[in-house]
C-alpha cells in the first residue's frame, strides 16, 4: 500500500448574524457548495491561512473568531487532501467573488447566505460533520434530529487550544 502525503487546506465556517436567524456563507465552485477555504501555503499557519482565503475568496476582511480558535478537520478526500476548519462571525453582508489572477476568473460562480436547513441540503456528506460541528461550535440551535446525532466517521480531528 502506497501512503500519500497529506495536503493540508484550512477554511471558515462564516457565520452572520440575521433578524431571521444565523447564516452561514456557502460558495458554489461547478456543483459543489463549500466553505471558504484553500490550501496552506509552506511556512503558514492554519488560521492564517484560513483568513487569507477567505479574504481572497470573498473579500471579507472582519472576521471575528468569537468561539476561539478550535478546529475541525475532515477525514482524507481529492488523492489525500484533508480540510480544517475554524469558526467565526462577520458583519460583511455582500460578498464579492474577485477574479483570481492565476485562474483568469473567479473560483467561485456564486454565494448564499442560507439556514442551517439549507446548508445541510447543499453541502456534501463530507462537510456536513463540519456544519454541525461549527454549529454546536457557536452554541446556535438544530433541528432536534439533527442534535441527537454523532458526527461520522470522517471528522478526524477536532481541537481546542489550551
Amino acid at each position: 500500500m502506497i501512503l500519500r502525503a497529506t495536503r493540508l487546506s484550512a477554511g471558515v465556517v462564516v457565520l452572520r448574524e440575521t433578524e431571521q436567524g444565523w447564516r452561514y456563507l456557502l460558495l458554489r465552485a461547478f456543483n459543489h457548495w463549500d466553505f471558504p477555504k484553500g490550501m496552506v501555503e509552506p511556512g503558514e499557519e492554519p488560521l492564517a491561512a484560513a483568513v487569507r482565503e477567505v479574504h481572497e475568496e470573498t473579500l471579507i476582511d472582519d472576521l471575528d473568531f468569537a468561539w476561539g480558535d478550535g478546529y475541525v478537520e475532515t477525514g482524507p478526500y481529492s488523492r489525500g487532501k484533508v480540510a480544517r476548519y475554524f469558526v467565526a462571525r462577520t458583519g460583511t453582508c455582500e460578498i464579492s467573488l474577485p477574479v483570481n489572477p492565476d485562474l483568469g476568473r473567479a473560483e467561485h460562480s456564486e454565494y448564499r447566505w442560507v439556514d442551517y436547513g439549507e446548508a445541510m441540503r447543499l453541502v456534501s456528506p463530507r462537510v456536513r460533520p463540519v456544519l454541525r460541528w461549527a454549529t454546536q461550535r457557536a452554541n446556535m440551535s438544530m433541528p432536534a434530529s439533527e442534535a441527537t446525532r454523532s458526527s461520522p466517521a470522517p471528522v478526524v480531528a477536532a481541537a481546542e487550544k489550551a
